[in-house]
C-alpha cells in the first residue's frame, strides 16, 4: 500500500510531510516493528526522492524533529544505498538553513558524512544534498570528528563557484577560510579550494568581504613552509577583498612572493584585471606599484 503513494506526484509536498510523520512515529514508538528498518528507507524514499535538490527550502513544509530520530541515521547509514542517504539529507535541510532542529539533527550524523569521501563518487543528487548539509552545519559543527576527516570530505566533493548559490557565498567563504585557519586545512586542503577563493573574489566579491578577513598567519605559514602555489592563491584572494586597506607587511610578502616566483606577477595581474572589469574598480595603485617594483628586480637579477 506504501509503494502505491509513489504514484502520487508530491507538487503540494503533503506526501513529504505525512511520510515524514510517519518515520517520526516509528522512530519514537515501534522499534520492535518488524522490518522497521527497510520500513523508515521507503517512507524517506516516498517522502523525498521526487522532490527537486535544486531548490534550496520549501517554505510551507514542516517537520517535526526530536532527539529519537537517531534511529533514522542508523537506519540510513548501515544501508549501502547512496539515494537512501540522500533522502534522509533532503529531508533535513527541506526546511531551509536556519532551520535549528533541522541543524541539530545534521550535527548527530557528522561522523557518518565524513566517512562518505570513502564512497566517491557518488550521484550529483547526493553530492548536491552533502553541500547543502555542509553548509547548514558549518565549520563548528565538524570540530569534534576531527578536521583532517572533514578535509578529506571536502576534498573528495570538489566543490565550484557554481556549486554554491551567490546568496549562501559568504557562509562558503567563512567555512573554507576557518578551514584553512586550521592545521589540518592549510596543509591538505585541496589547491582546487585555494582557487576557488581567488574565483569567488573576483566574481563575487561583495559576497567575499562579508565572510573573509585578512589573517596573516596563514600568509606567514604558508611563506615558511614554501607552499608558493597556495600563496598565490592566498595573495590574490586577500588583495582583492583589501585593495583598499593593503598594509606594508601585505605589500612585503607579495614582493617575497614575486622574487620566489616571478610568473606570479602576470598571475595576480591576470585576477586583479578581471575583478577591475568584473566589479568596475580599477585596480589599486599599490598594486600596480608592486609590480612595477617586482619587474624592475627581476631585470636587474638577469645576467
Amino acid at each position: 500500500m506504501l509503494r502505491d503513494l509513489t504514484r502520487f506526484e508530491s507538487r503540494s509536498h503533503h506526501l513529504s510531510g505525512m511520510a515524514y510523520e510517519l518515520c517520526s512515529l516509528i522512530c519514537e514508538d515501534h522499534r520492535g516493528l518488524k522490518d522497521r528498518e527497510n520500513l523508515l528507507l521507503l517512507l524517506l524514499e516516498i517522502g523525498f526522492r521526487r522532490l527537486d535538490p535544486r531548490h534550496w527550502w520549501i517554505r510551507d513544509l514542516q517537520l517535526t524533529h526530536t532527539e529519537r530520530h537517531q534511529g533514522l541515521v542508523d537506519a540510513v547509514f548501515k544501508s549501502s544505498d547512496d539515494e537512501a542517504v540522500a533522502d534522509l539529507l533532503h529531508a533535513w535541510t527541506v526546511c531551509g538553513p536556519h532551520h535549528k532542529p533541522a541543524r541539530t539533527l545534521l550535527g548527530i550524523c557528522t561522523g557518518h558524512l565524513t566517512d562518505l569521501h570513502n564512497r566517491v563518487p557518488f550521484s550529483s543528487r547526493l553530492r548536491r544534498l552533502v553541500l547543502r548539509s555542509v553548509e547548514v552545519i558549518g565549520y563548528k559543527g565538524f570540530e569534534g570528528v576531527g578536521m583532517g576527516r572533514f578535509v578529506k570530505l571536502l576534498n573528495s566533493l570538489h566543490v565550484a563557484v557554481e556549486d554554491i548559490d551567490v546568496n549562501r557565498t559568504s557562509e562558503w567563504v567563512k567555512l573554507l577560510s576557518d578551514t584553512l585557519q586550521s592545521s589540518e586545512g592549510i596543509q591538505h586542503l585541496s589547491h582546487w579550494y585555494w582557487e576557488l577563493l581567488v574565483e569567488l573574489a573576483i566574481s563575487r566579491s561583495h559576497w567575499l568581504s562579508r565572510g573573509l578577513t585578512y589573517n596573516p598567519s596563514i600568509t606567514i605559514s604558508l611563506a615558511g613552509a614554501g607552499e608558493w602555489d597556495k600563496l598565490e592563491y592566498w595573495l590574490g584572494t586577500v588583495w582583492i577583498i583589501a585593495a583598499d586597506e593593503t598594509t606594508e607587511d601585505l605589500e612585503r610578502l607579495v614582493l617575497l612572493l614575486f622574487r620566489q616566483r616571478p610568473g606570479a606577477v602576470q598571475k595576480l595581474t591576470h585576477w586583479m584585471e578581471r575583478w577591475s572589469k568584473k566589479s568596475g574598480k580599477g585596480v589599486p595603485e599599490s598594486f600596480e606599484r608592486i609590480c612595477t617594483q617586482a619587474r624592475e628586480a627581476a631585470q636587474q637579477d638577469l645576467p
